[in-house]
């Protein structure tokens, strides 16, 4: 959790630095929108979605080789981490202004300034944990397929060389018989004198 966080205020900075910012009016009332048509304010919303979603594939990615084996706690912190990472990248892209100093308004004059960044759909904050436990699971489920005695046909060796079914040694008597003695001859077939 605490290695998604910091991941999160990079991907707070790359955002700060990449997103557009609207162009707002500096009027006596206040800052006020300069030009209504304006598609910064969507464009911030996709930034923010790409690269936390991006950074959510990363770390499904990573935390899949060691977090195999412990599924269930992975993917809560995964789901955990990531909700935080994203409300951490949110909180910096807001408050560090790395991105274009000036802007432009069509058919505005006056002094116009960039907006602070904001994300205007909040549902973009589920891009960073949805995208690492999707990778997470997609990850895992192929293992186990690939993993599973049904995939392997009779007589194929399975995971780590053992044939599906368990090792063929020791013999087991089939139910019914001591065990230890020899497996019984088909039914109608006589054995050799």
């Amino acid at each position: 959790m605490v290695i998604q966080a910091l991941i999160g205020v990079v991907a707070g900075l790359i955002w700060s630095a990449v997103a557009p910012r609207a162009p707002y009016l500096a009027t006596p009332e206040g800052l006020r929108l300069a030009d209504p048509s304006t598609q910064a304010i969507i464009a911030a919303d996709g930034w923010f979605a790409v690269i936390t979603g991006a950074a959510g594939l990363i770390v499904g990615i990573v935390a899949f080789l060691p977090g195999r084996r412990r599924p269930l706690g992975v993917l809560l912190g995964l789901t955990g981490g990531g909700l935080v990472a994203a409300c951490l990248a949110w909180w910096v892209g807001n408050t560090v202004n790395l991105g274009p100093a000036t802007v432009t308004a069509s058919g505005v004059t006056g002094n116009v300034v960039p907006g602070a960044l904001e994300l205007t759909a909040l549902g973009v904050l589920i891009a960073w944990p949805l995208a690492a436990t999707a990778v997470f699971a997609v990850l895992l489920a192929v293992t186990a397929y690939r993993d599973s005695p049904l995939n392997h046909p009779a007589g194929e060796s399975g995971a780590y060389g053992v044939p599906p079914g368990g090792p063929p040694f020791p013999y087991q008597a089939p139910p019914g018989q001591p065990p230890g003695s020899p497996p019984a001859a088909p039914p109608g077939h006589d054995p050799a004198p």
